[in-house]
Order: C-alpha cells, then structure tokens, then sequence
C-alpha cells in the first residue's frame, strides 16, 4: 500500500479550521481532524504531537488574514486601534476560535507578532514598565472578552430579551439598559468600548 503523501502544517491547520467552522470547538480532536485528512488517528501523530500543537497552528492560521504591522501614521490611539480591528475581522470569520485565542497566546507566533506590535506602539506613545504591561494586558482582556461576548452572547440574543422583561421596578437599570442594547450593532458595541478604554490610557 503507498504510503500517504506527506501533509504541510498549513493542509491540517485548514482541515482542523473546517471542523471547527463546521461543527464547532468540542468537535476539534485528533481524531476528527486525522478522518477529515483521510488519515488514521496515529497517520496525524506523525505530523503533530498532540492537540495544543493542532490548536496552535488553527490560531495561526485564522490571524494569517490580520496584517500585524502597525500603521507608520497616526496617533497611537489610531494605530492600536487599527491593530485591534484586523484582529478582531480575522478571528469574527471563524467565531469558533474565540475560546482559543488565549489558552494558545504562548504557542501561536501570529498572536506574539500581533502582541509586539501592540506593545510597540504603546512604547513609541510613552508607555514603560509596569504601566505598559497593564496597558497591554487591559487590550488584551478588552478585544479578548469583546470577541467572547459578541458571538457567545450578542446584545441581539436571547439573553438580552430576557432582561428586558424583567419586573421593571425590581430591576429599573437592567431593563432600560437591555432594552436599548437591542438597538445597538456588534460594530457600534465593540468599537465604543475600545474607544472609551483607549481613553482612558494613559502613559
């Protein structure tokens, strides 16, 4: 019997992202990416040794479509927020990564490109130390989170008509701000609530 041709990193990284687009996080295991290859479960072992490697390498494929480069101009609000936006456009086409983007922040090399230059930018504004470690970690949390919520929970969904219907005079708050959240677009939320935590930045 001929032995299987040999698989490139980026052939198993697209298999593993079909899985994932088709039939979510919970399919993704060596053996349905190894059945999706036309592979047995050990043929895979030959190229990754284990699912984190497999996750990695989906990570790194999802922000091949996020250019990492910051822009040359602009302020630095501007540029981080240039860098967030291609991050959060790669990742929104395959919703079902979200989850992995911070359990693989040590593997994937993309997601340390995209952390350079975030950190880059926030050097070049004045940024040092210790504040610049917080800093960064506040967009990391933000774009993470933003990312979660958007597509785990989106102010369109039926978490937010539930609280709308709460007893209003139990929960005034909660109704009136569910109720306006339904009028309020995942591009207006995720970009409003970048704006307000990049004000509130500071070097």
């Amino acid at each position: 019997m001929p032995r299987p041709k040999s698989l490139t990193e980026a052939e198993i990284a697209t298999a593993a992202l079909a899985v994932l687009d088709r039939d979510g996080l919970e399919a993704l295991s060596m053996r349905t990416i190894a059945a999706e290859l036309g592979l047995s479960t050990m043929g895979l072992y030959r190229y990754v040794t284990d699912r984190e490697q497999l996750e990695g390498l989906v990570v790194d494929l999802v922000l091949s479509a996020a250019d990492p480069e910051p822009p040359a101009r602009g302020t630095w609000q501007r540029r981080l927020t240039v860098l967030v936006e291609r991050l959060r456009t790669a990742v929104s086409a395959h919703p079902a990564v979200v989850p992995l983007l911070l359990t693989n922040r040590h593997t994937s090399m993309r997601l340390a490109r995209w952390g350079e230059s975030v950190l880059a930018v926030l050097t070049d504004a004045g940024f040092t130390d210790r504040p610049r470690v917080i800093a960064f970690r506040a967009l990391v949390g933000y774009v993470t989170g933003a990312l979660q919520v958007e597509h785990l929970g989106p102010l369109s969904g039926p978490g937010t008509k539930a609280l709308a219907e709460l007893p209003r005079t139990e929960y005034p708050h909660i109704t009136e701000n569910a109720r306006l959240a339904q009028r309020i677009t995942p591009d207006e939320e995720f970009r409003g609530g970048l704006s307000i935590l990049l004000r509130g930045l500071a070097p």
